[in-house]
């Protein structure tokens, strides 16, 4: 049978490689869009050696129209897009807001142009739970109101949802909570270009001698021990949730929904320190330091929605995330 074409924009990333490899062991022809500006060639290599096939790959920017056009010309039966490109660093966000609204609404709006002119009715994206703010409940449901997100990235999420909700097509936007781990070759993983802003693969470049310390931002929030709140979901689920999004929208002919993306549990900074000390018998040099601009106290999913209707759960254990994102930062 003829595998459907899916565009993926941000295909080279972390969580895009990884969705490749799901939609293409479900049968689908997906198509990457990257330009390399916070990804890697590596990602495309690691994917074309866990499917063993090669992947159609443009190296286009998603924020030049012209290139765009030019890419779906060139694919012109493209059956739904799965947008991943945008930058992601909170902390940077607050430094540079102008280059978050640039490039994460800029390439959005693109998108929906040449998706109205190639009349293509079918949009995943790559949303997170920085639209929540900072929740009245947790754990945090679909149902909450959008607060005042904590930071420009945060806002650019919001933006992005309702420019797609406005749109006269069929979407679903999939709020991501903390996405850890890599695939279980460790062939393919986070190749950030910039240094990481994310907690473990922070905690691995201590872990390597990348960095003598690490610092965790504040330790006297109403929380567990006083240290931030997140919940963390194993990559790979994350993937197969963006195939069971799919594989919903293709099936409707009228859907615009939104789903959270998480294990429904909260961990705290330093309980995720101790648990990667344990299972990777490694000791992370750390200090306390002051608040983070941008981050949220404490946020968890509630996934009931997920669960019901497209019949996701996550299966991947948090410590096979924290092996085998020490596996992939001491193999890249």
């Amino acid at each position: 049978m003829k595998r459907k074409n899916i565009l993926i924009t941000g295909g080279a990333g972390y969580i895009g490689s990884h969705t490749v490899i799901e939609l293409y062991n479900s049968g689908y022809r997906p198509i990457i869009v990257d330009n390399f500006s916070n990804s890697s060639i590596k990602n495309i290599e690691g994917v074309e050696q866990i499917i063993k096939d090669k992947v159609a790959f443009y190296k286009f920017d998603c924020t030049d129209i012209n290139q765009m056009n030019q890419l779906f010309k060139l694919e012109n039966n493209i059956e739904a897009v799965i947008h991943f490109a945008a930058f992601k660093a909170v902390e940077e966000s607050v430094r540079e807001p102008k280059k978050y609204y640039d490039n994460n609404i800029g390439s959005l709006n693109i998108i929906l142009s040449m998706m109205k002119k190639y009349e293509l009715y079918n949009i995943v994206f790559s949303s997170s739970a920085c639209v929540y703010g900072i929740p009245e409940i947790l754990p945090v449901s679909e149902l909450a109101p959008f607060k005042k997100a904590e930071s420009p990235y945060g806002e650019t999420k919001q933006l992005c949802e309702k420019l797609i909700d406005g749109a006269d097509i069929n979407s679903i936007s999939l709020r991501y909570f903390n996405p850890v781990g890599s695939h279980e070759t460790c062939l393919i993983g986070d190749c950030s270009a910039d240094k990481p802003n994310n907690l473990v693969p922070i905690i691995c470049e201590v872990a390597s001698g990348k960095r003598d310390s690490m610092q965790i931002f504040g330790n006297d929030y109403n929380t567990i021990d006083g240290t931030c709140v997140r919940d963390y979901i194993h990559v790979v689920d994350l993937a197969k949730a963006h195939v069971a999004a799919l594989n919903h929208i293709l099936n409707k002919k009228e859907i615009k929904t939104a789903y959270n993306i998480g294990v429904g549990k909260g961990v705290s900074v330093q309980e995720v320190v101790a648990s990667f000390e344990k299972i990777n018998d490694i000791k992370i040099s750390y200090n306390i330091g002051p608040r983070r601009d941008g981050d949220v106290e404490e946020i968890y999913s509630n996934n009931t929605k997920i669960n019901t209707e497209l019949n996701w759960f996550p299966v991947m254990s948090f410590e096979s995330a924290l092996k085998t994102a020490w596996t992939w930062e001491r193999n890249k």
